[in-house]
């Protein structure tokens, strides 16, 4: 069955108190109208001035939460992802203070992005690059056990804000049931990311959302997983990689260097600004764990795709 209402109120945090806006039956599906990260306080007309007074109290709104009829803790919530409806816009910020480099890029900057909401062809990052555009829900997950409101902003047992990138259509997503009912919210949905989100933000976008919901019962699961439905790189694979690395006994501090060079790289070979470069990375390239065995140093890579310079 599925449900021809679209999900529009918003909540700012995870509370298994809240009422839930609709009860459905597993087997049923629902559209959910999703805002950007910011909550509607940037706009197309927006500038880097505006990213200074954002209001962190209404940043990450989820919409929801939904009950699902017969979830009780100790349940799997299966979650299909149909299909998106984008809005052919979006933005990507350089916030002051958050982000993996903050401490050296400690300027607000942004970019607003225009795209063919229809056929999402790459989208113009200026006159650097074009990026490949892949939709997909960054927060995605269920009420906690835990009372209390907790934040959105960082990602829990039952999901949350991964920011995981293949939770893009056709993928199936089996999230950890705490509360009766599950108590269902979605948000934070963007038009392209690279793995890490590097500079805090990826291509932020509001989109409608249509979802399936199926229970599995009693199958406890410590930790979200998920299942692709085919490749998850095909929209970055075609041309290529440039790869830079960090090694040392730190993941975090292997990360940052990884990232440091890549952006010399792109600086120096494209003429673009450092931070310009940064939120480039954050919305197309994609850090890895290259090995975390051969002690006492790890190996992180960076993977930046050359399509986009096409």
């Amino acid at each position: 069955m599925t449900h021809h209402a679209t999900i529009h109120h918003q909540h700012y945090g995870w509370d298994n108190s809240l009422v839930p806006v609709m009860r459905i039956a597993p087997g049923e599906t629902l559209e959910f109208d999703v805002r950007d990260a910011s909550g509607g306080q940037l706009t197309p007309a927006s500038s880097a001035a505006d990213v200074t007074q954002l209001d962190f109290a209404q940043v990450n709104p989820v919409a929801g939460p939904i009950y699902i009829e017969d979830a009780v803790p100790g349940d799997i919530l299966k979650v299909t992802v149909l299909s998106f409806a984008p809005s052919g816009w979006g933005w990507t910020a350089n916030i002051p203070g958050f982000g993996l480099l903050s401490e050296e890029f400690t300027e607000p900057a942004l970019h607003v992005w225009r795209y063919d909401a229809r056929n999402l062809s790459p989208c113009a990052f200026g006159s650097h690059a074009r990026v490949p555009l892949k939709p997909f829900t960054g927060t995605i997950g269920l009420a906690p056990a835990e009372p209390g409101t907790h934040s959105v902003v960082p990602p829990r047992r039952v999901g949350g804000n991964m920011d995981l990138r293949d939770i893009a259509r056709g993928a199936e997503l089996h999230l950890p049931v705490e509360v009766a009912g599950a108590l269902f919210s979605v948000g934070d949905t963007h038009a392209a990311q690279g793995d890490g989100e590097v500079c805090g933000t990826a291509i932020e976008s509001p989109m409608r959302v249509a979802l399936k919901f199926d229970l599995i019962k009693q199958q406890p699961l410590a930790f979200p997983r998920l299942i692709t439905p085919g490749p998850v790189t095909g929209h970055l694979d075609e041309r290529g990689y440039r790869v830079s690395t960090g090694i040392g006994p730190d993941l975090m501090s292997a990360a940052r260097d990884a990232v440091r060079s890549m952006i010399d790289w792109l600086t120096r070979e494209h003429h673009m600004p450092a931070i310009d470069a940064y939120m480039l990375c954050s919305v197309c390239g994609d850090l890895r764990i290259s090995q975390i065995v051969d002690m006492p140093n790890w190996t992180v890579s960076f993977y930046f795709p050359q399509r986009v310079f096409d």
